[in-house]
């Protein structure tokens, strides 16, 4: 498939942005190029903000399968195009959503409020009662009925961390996100070790080890706020790797340490780095691939979506 010259690739997909009506939203783990290109870079609860609010009439939504697929579900009448139709994310792939709805199932008498991370597919969305993203999930977590056991899918680190935060007791799925599991106690203290005046900052899907060694753990837009006022002078970023240009655009006067997992220096996602500028230009001049979904699944899954919106103002 033919694209633009390289050289003129940042002008083009911003001429047929203009010319589609089009909005560029990225995850804070996007490549450094599509990020800069963007109209908004943000986490998947500022990503759903926007694509709720937004009046384009094409959403480009540079980051993985589920979270395109949520902005459609706000947005039923809006083309929303994914750069690479194959960016997948291993927590939607730990709970399908036909495995859940057979466990509710077989777990009727139990009656569960099911609350599930945004890092689900839109058939999972369909059977939860409400949604939460890793910046919202113990204030989701803490408006769920007192009456009604909780089942928290899919991410049991993020879940186990909410409990943490809310004494909230939950049974939790058993999936987890490729990428943090990656990262152990004892690859963050070797770098700890190297910069023993370093704070560390990391991502609530990581393990309750890692978390342990932090001295903040919190959504990803919320590490933003803590690299621009924390005092040291060197921080840890125990997520994504995508996150630390975000970071570095943003607080240049820090220096940040890529958190080292036991198999690379950094942590790539896989998923997240399939998206490219390429890609993305592609995708709006051909407005493919496209994201489309059953009515009856979109708008179950607006309902739970809609709800984790109301709730996290």
């Amino acid at each position: 498939m033919a694209t633009a010259p390289a050289l003129d690739l940042k002008e083009e997909i911003l001429r047929l942005k203009k010319e589609r009506n089009a909005v560029i939203l990225a995850h804070n783990y996007q490549v450094g190029p599509i990020q800069d290109l963007a109209d908004y870079v943000g986490d998947s609860l500022g990503l759903a903000y926007r694509a709720q609010e937004t009046d384009a009439d094409v959403i480009a939504f540079c980051g993985v399968h589920f979270m395109a697929e949520t902005a459609k579900i706000l947005n039923p009448n809006k083309t929303v195009v994914l750069p690479d139709k194959d960016a997948g994310c291993s927590l939607e792939q730990a709970c399908p959503a036909d495995k859940l709805e057979a466990y509710l199932k077989e777990n009727a008498d139990k009656n569960y409020y099911v609350i599930a991370y945004i890092n689900c597919s839109a058939g999972v969305k369909a059977l939860c009662d409400v949604i939460c993203t890793s910046g919202n999930a113990p204030r989701i977590v803490e408006q769920a009925p007192a009456d009604r056991p909780i089942l928290f899918v899919p991410d049991a680190n993020l879940g186990a961390w909410v409990i943490e935060q809310t004494g909230r007791k939950m049974d939790l799925w058993q999936g987890s996100c490729y990428v943090h599991v990656e990262f152990t106690r004892e690859s963050i203290q070797k770098i700890k070790d190297e910069y023993p005046d370093a704070t560390v900052v990391a991502h609530p899907e990581c393990t309750t080890a890692v978390r342990l060694l932090a001295d903040e753990v919190c959504s990803t837009e919320k590490m933003i706020h803590f690299c621009k006022t924390t005092p040291a002078k060197n921080v840890i970023v125990v997520t994504e790797s995508g996150m630390l240009h975000r970071i570095k655009k943003e607080v240049p006067e820090k220096n940040l340490i890529a958190g080292p997992t036991d198999h690379c220096a950094c942590a790539d996602c896989r998923y997240m780095k399939m998206n490219t500028l390429e890609k993305l230009h592609d995708c709006l001049k051909n407005l493919e691939p496209k994201v489309e979904l059953p009515e009856d699944i979109r708008a179950k899954a607006e309902v739970s979506l809609v709800r984790m919106l109301e709730q996290s103002k």
